[in-house]
């Protein structure tokens, strides 16, 4: 189930960083983003008033916690950049591409509190096959 709901999520950001690119190149990049943003917030303001759910924010989270937002931010902008100087293809597979890496280092640490998740040596097969993907989508 988690792993259809992956995809699911692959194909969603496909059509979101698709669309906000499109914005942007018609707006620009920082009023796209500002847009973008508003119209996210206007989305999760109905689902929560839908659903009957307060927002109720816990003591004990930790500050860093509340900086995906901002992370958020600059994700959406440097993804309009790219999209419109690279395209769709490009900008996803370089941006997945750095996801992979950083989500590894993250599961080999534990960082952010998540579980320890040893690297296996066996994933660099795959972590080359990706990156030599992607140098053929550069240079092609």
């Amino acid at each position: 189930m988690y792993k259809l709901a992956s995809v699911f999520i692959g194909l969603l950001i496909t059509i979101m960083v698709t669309i906000n690119g499109a914005l942007s190149k018609g707006i620009g990049d920082y009023k796209s983003v500002l847009i973008i943003h508003i119209v996210g917030l206007i989305t999760i303001t109905f689902l929560l008033i839908l659903k009957k759910e307060k927002l109720n924010l816990k003591k004990d989270i930790p500050k860093y916690l509340f900086s995906g937002g901002a992370i958020g931010v600059f994700v959406v902008l440097f993804n309009n950049m790219s999209f419109n100087k690279l395209g769709a293809s490009l900008t996803l597979s370089l941006g997945l591409f750095g996801q992979l890496i950083l989500s590894g280092i993250i599961d080999h640490f534990g960082l952010f509190n998540m579980e320890v998740s040893k690297f296996n040596v066996k994933k660099i097969v795959g972590f080359l096959l990706i990156f030599v993907g992607i140098i053929v989508m550069v240079i092609y």
